[in-house]
């Protein structure tokens, strides 16, 4: 078992004020579900019990995950389900091109689970998704929120030439806090990722949970790195513990603080930030193209 860092947690109180969020409603929000339950998709709206999720799909936008809903990682903050996951359906670009098609959307969002032990990483359905959307409405602009590649190179080319605007992939969190967080994961190995990425010549993205115990020069060290690599886009935003078997979260992070780091990044030289308790990696991406 993982021991996590010797911090107290916050007591077990309710949520501050500025994190409650409206039950998701409406005919969209109705539509949207029923594609995606049609067409057997997964989202990470729903796997990773995301606070957006009204908001979003009543907007008629969602975030699909690919290549299953089963990880082989165990990262401690997270409500994917971990496991040995099933083999990959191929026809799952076609069907995700289709719903898209359907729900009408001008900006898709897609993200995977991490699947380690294909030889590819998963990087060919990835880059017949992103093929099969720009074939089916080729309008719709495209951000792929990849997984960590372990330095599986040509993997990751396969992953973004595809065509997609926007290249994601997510640090998650401060390099000191790694082994507790993302044990399979390296920090410095994100970075090459991402420096690799935008050699590659795409708009490239990455973001950060607060409140799992980093401290603010940590956050601006963070910064300091992803800039360094070429990093275009970061998102911050409130760490929310899925279950108790998780990660505890250390503080609540108040708005006014998240608006001090969004002005940070700002000066360190990032293109976009978006900062606040509720954002999430794919929380308007429409904005970062």
């Amino acid at each position: 078992m993982i021991e996590l860092p010797q911090v107290n947690p916050v007591p077990a109180n309710r949520k501050p004020d500025w994190l409650r969020v409206k039950l998701p409603i409406g005919e969209s929000y109705t539509k949207v579900r029923k594609l995606v339950d049609e067409y057997k998709l997964h989202t990470i709206c729903q796997s990773g019990n995301c606070p957006n999720m009204g908001e979003c799909w009543g907007e008629g936008t969602a975030t699909f995950m690919i290549l299953g809903n089963v990880c082989t990682r165990s990262c401690t903050f997270c409500a994917v389900a971990t496991g040995r996951p099933q083999e990959y359906d191929e026809d799952e670009p076609r069907r995700v091109a289709e719903a898209i098609r359907l729900m009408q959307v001008k900006h898709a969002v897609i993200t995977s689970v991490n699947r380690d032990e294909l030889k590819d990483k998963g990087a060919e359905i990835w880059y017949q998704t992103v093929r099969a959307v720009k074939e089916t409405t080729p309008a719709t602009t495209i951000e792929t929120l990849i997984p960590d590649v372990k330095a599986n190179w040509d993997a990751l080319i396969r992953m973004i030439e595809g065509g997609q605007e926007v290249v994601s992939h997510n640090m998650e969190t401060v390099a000191r806090l790694y082994r507790y967080v993302r044990p399979q994961a390296k920090y410095e190995r994100s970075l090459e990722q991402i420096k690799r990425t935008k050699e590659f010549g795409k708009r490239n993205k990455s973001g950060i949970m607060l409140g799992l115990g980093e401290t603010q020069e940590e956050v601006f060290q963070a910064m300091d790195d992803l800039v360094a690599n070429g990093l275009d886009v970061l998102t911050l935003g409130q760490y929310l513990q899925p279950t108790k078997m998780h990660h505890e979260v250390i503080e609540w992070i108040h708005p006014d603080k998240f608006a001090m780091y969004k002005e940070e990044g700002l000066k360190r030289g990032l293109a976009y930030v978006e900062s606040g308790a509720l954002v999430r990696s794919s929380y308007h991406a429409e904005r970062h193209i």
